[in-house]
């Protein structure tokens, strides 16, 4: 008969909803079966209530699909919650028990493989500490602190303009020039599956900023012409020391300190993206007239590669259109999106082609993240088990990572080209 541990089962009951599962979703998961004396979410009541105690077998299924190590079953009791860092989200209404829950899962993650890169980086030897981070202040203004962004990434917004990109190119451009800067930029919008995806109305985007290896999480649920806003916005939290988790752009009036935070980290981005000087030399736009305001707007929006709401939001903090205007614009465009987001869902269903899962797994973990890990795999300073956690995989599936970015990096090189 297999011995029952001696737990408390509040750690149970901490370790579940922190995982964001309800007791149904949980005893599913977990695998316990419907009997015919009680339910699986019966059996699993019974164990969170401390009327019955766990296997050892089956607290290894828990600590499998909470997310947790084994080890952590066995404290006294539940710890107090994981650090996110400044709070810095601007919603209307507050978000579900399980979208924080969420949340934190997916910010612990991401904290552990951030911390496991830095310990890989430091062991390489010759670790110099990025300058940028924590280098600016609020009282240093918009105008300066983009000003140094945009040089310190080589990021030219009148010749970006110039090249007519459209929003994924000019993402990959920007993502490239933040990675090779030295920060990590991945995009992540779940706990590895459909079933626990974390909406953008929850965050937009997260952020660590480390001096030796800073992170930018971007919720790949979100608006793919958003991306390059999130990634700015992030980035300016990190000039300015701050690690923390972004919710969307808002005009609010609030006067306290995450809202004057945010308006700057916003207003930052929007200057690097979108130049004052530009916007002020546009013809006078009728606040009275919703079509060719969203037509201004849209014109904005192609001609510079941003999303439409991006757009609104910089000519209002402009004060070329009116609070009111700039609310009734981004009521439509969310609309907009959220019908295009289902439309898209529609199509994947009935397209099964499509980029690898290899080639899809990259581009979200970015080139800086598989190039560390790759170097160091080949210079054994980690094992494949290791790769693993930093990349968010399977162990077999490592390998396949790692070759596909050499071929990759292969095909762009100059050699390679002849």
């Amino acid at each position: 008969m297999a011995r029952k541990e001696e737990i408390n089962p509040e750690v149970l009951v901490w370790a579940r909803e922190t995982a964001g599962l309800s007791l149904d979703e949980a005893a599913a998961r977990v695998g316990l079966t419907t009997g015919s004396k009680s339910s699986a979410t019966e059996k699993l009541t019974q164990f969170e209530r401390g009327e019955k105690s766990p296997t050892r077998n089956q607290l290894l299924k828990f600590a499998a699909t909470y997310r947790r190590p084994l080890v952590s079953f066995y404290m006294r009791n539940p710890p107090p919650r994981g650090e996110r860092g400044e709070d810095f989200r601007l919603v209307s209404g507050a978000t579900s028990p399980r979208d924080n829950a969420l949340l934190d899962a997916l910010i612990r993650d991401v904290r552990a493989r951030q911390e496991m890169v830095r310990s890989v980086l430091e062991d390489e030897g010759d670790v110099v500490e990025l300058d940028f981070v924590g280098s600016a202040r609020l009282e240093d203004g918009v105008d300066n602190v983009s000003a140094s962004i945009a040089r310190r990434i080589g990021f030219d917004p009148e010749m970006r303009r110039s090249q007519n990109l459209d929003p994924e190119q000019l993402f990959r451009d920007l993502r490239e020039r933040v990675e090779a800067a030295g920060v990590f930029v991945l995009l992540i919008g779940d706990l590895g599956s459909h079933h626990s995806a974390i909406g953008e109305e929850v965050f937009r985007g997260f952020v660590i900023a480390d001096g030796v290896a800073p992170f930018i999480v971007i919720n790949d649920n979100d608006a793919r012409a958003a991306r390059s806003f999130t990634l700015l916005h992030e980035l300016t939290h990190i000039w300015m020391g701050q690690s923390g988790v972004s919710g969307s752009v808002a005009a609010t009036s609030s006067g306290s300190f995450a809202a004057r935070i945010e308006r700057f980290c916003n207003d930052v981005a929007a200057e690097i993206l979108l130049p004052t000087k530009v916007l002020l030399n546009l013809p006078a736009i009728p606040s009275d007239e919703g079509q060719t305001v969203e037509g201004i707007v849209e014109q904005i929006s192609n001609t510079w590669g941003v999303s439409e709401a991006m757009a609104a939001y910089r000519l209002f903090r402009l004060g070329r259109i009116s609070a009111e205007t700039y609310r009734a614009l981004s009521a439509a465009f969310a609309i907009r999106w959220r019908t295009a987001k289902q439309r898209q869902k529609d199509e994947a269903k009935d397209n099964e082609g499509g980029p690898s899962y290899y080639v899809v797994r990259r581009f979200k973990l970015g080139n800086a993240l598989v190039d560390v890990v790759r170097r160091t795999l080949r210079d054994n300073l980690i094992t494949h088990t290791k790769a693993a956690k930093v990349l968010g995989v399977k162990p077999s599936s490592v390998e396949r990572l790692v070759r596909g970015y050499e071929a990759s990096q292969s095909r762009l090189s100059p050699e390679s080209r002849g």
